[in-house]
């Protein structure tokens, strides 16, 4: 690309095939509908049960949305679900690894119980579907993965050990993946999201001080919006970040500067 070449075009999705996980709830929505709005197609397998809010939304960007109730932790389950989403929409250029699970308790009640899925879900279950997406997009030549990591990826994270050792994980997993996929035309970046307003955090927020600690380490003063996130995840799939390989683009309203 030369200088002259920089324009809107570059941060454009048009015609592009997505698969995000958990891409029907919280911050998963935001990704489907920023891609969508970018210009691409998005299939989007989840637990969740679909309410049709997010299709909605899709249908307002004249995209197509496809979803699938789907375990991603079964065994088999991911390498199954790439395949539905190259027969639905055509093919596979973007994968988001968005699906993820928060259990909390102290560190000394915390067990096996809780660590487990949490292990399955935001980390197993990420590799999964990055193996099978690669298995899609080496022959090719091309492709955009982006993990989502957390400030947990860099901070020990109280009541949560298995949360902090999944982020840290994908972080260590998207670099990995950068460094042998990027001679094959792949980037593999990660979208680490602060404290976000969702359903994962609502419990915190309403917590009168743990929120005023959380918001008081923030220079921005508040939590971040799912909205703020958008940009972020469209730059990293986009044309426009073609040099950009195995890094960690944290949005956290300035949170680890402090």
């Amino acid at each position: 690309m030369e200088i002259a070449d920089f324009g809107p075009r570059l941060f454009s999705l048009e015609g592009k095939r997505a698969l995000v996980t958990g891409g029907n709830t919280g911050l998963g929505r935001a990704f489907t509908v920023a891609l969508a709005a970018a210009g691409a197609d998005v299939f989007a397998p989840s637990l969740a049960d679909d309410d049709g809010t997010t299709a909605k939304m899709v249908a307002e960007h004249g995209r197509r949305y496809e979803f699938e109730q789907a375990d991603i932790t079964e065994t088999g389950v991911p390498g199954r679900t790439v395949a539905q989403c190259v027969e639905r929409l055509g093919g596979l250029d973007i994968l988001v690894n968005s699906a993820g699970i928060c259990l909390l308790d102290d560190v000394l009640s915390f067990d096996r119980s809780k660590w487990d899925p949490m292990i399955q879900v935001n980390l197993t279950a990420a590799f999964d579907f990055a193996h099978a997406a690669a298995e899609v997009m080496v022959p090719q030549g091309s492709g955009k993965i982006v993990n989502i990591a957390s400030l947990f990826s860099f901070l020990g994270g109280q009541w949560s050990p298995a949360y902090a050792a999944t982020k840290a994980g994908i972080v260590g997993l998207t670099k990995s993946y950068a460094d042998e996929l990027g001679g094959h035309g792949i980037q593999v970046n990660a979208l680490a999201p602060g404290y976000f307003a969702t359903a994962i955090t609502e419990k915190t927020r309403s917590d009168p001080d743990a929120n005023r600690r959380i918001v008081e380490h923030i220079p921005a003063g508040r939590w971040g919006h799912p909205a703020e996130l958008m940009g972020a995840l469209v730059f990293l799939c986009s044309p426009a970040a073609d040099y950009v390989n195995g890094h960690t683009l944290t949005v956290d309203g300035g949170y680890l500067v402090r």
